[in-house]
């Protein structure tokens, strides 16, 4: 990637962005978000992965769909991602569908979802312990 964005690659990354729960879902896309962890080297980028389930087609369709997301996320993730985040996008069954216009509206929406402040203050997920605040 040319843009300054630095692909996840590794299933623990995935995995990693995939338990910090901060995520926005849009018709074209699925969008997850965490801080890169302490023993990144370089902190200053935005590094960026993408998936496909099968789901979404076979594997000529989830390559198309994956290059189209590759593409929104040079325009989207290049300028307004925030330096020191790791970004997941899955790609849905309408990714390949939407015109790329709405495929970049989408992503900017769900960026601006997982960013936005507060998102930690979500309700406790089935199992999790609720801490005293007193």
């Amino acid at each position: 990637m040319a843009s300054g964005l630095v692909r996840l690659k590794t299933r623990a990354d995935f995995l990693r962005v995939a338990a910090s729960r901060r995520r926005a879902a849009r018709p074209g896309v699925v969008l997850q978000a965490a801080a890169q962890p302490a023993g990144v080297a370089d902190s200053e980028t935005v590094r960026v992965g993408f998936t496909a389930s099968r789901k979404v087609g076979n594997a000529v369709v989830r390559n198309r769909a994956k290059r189209r997301l590759r593409a929104a996320a040079d325009a989207v993730l290049a300028q307004a991602g925030r330096a020191g985040s790791d970004y997941v996008l899955i790609a849905r069954a309408e990714t390949n569908e939407r015109p790329f216009a709405a495929l970049v509206d989408d992503l900017r929406g769900a960026l601006r979802q997982v960013e936005r402040p507060g998102r930690d203050k979500r309700p406790p997920a089935r199992g999790e312990e609720i801490a005293d605040v007193a």
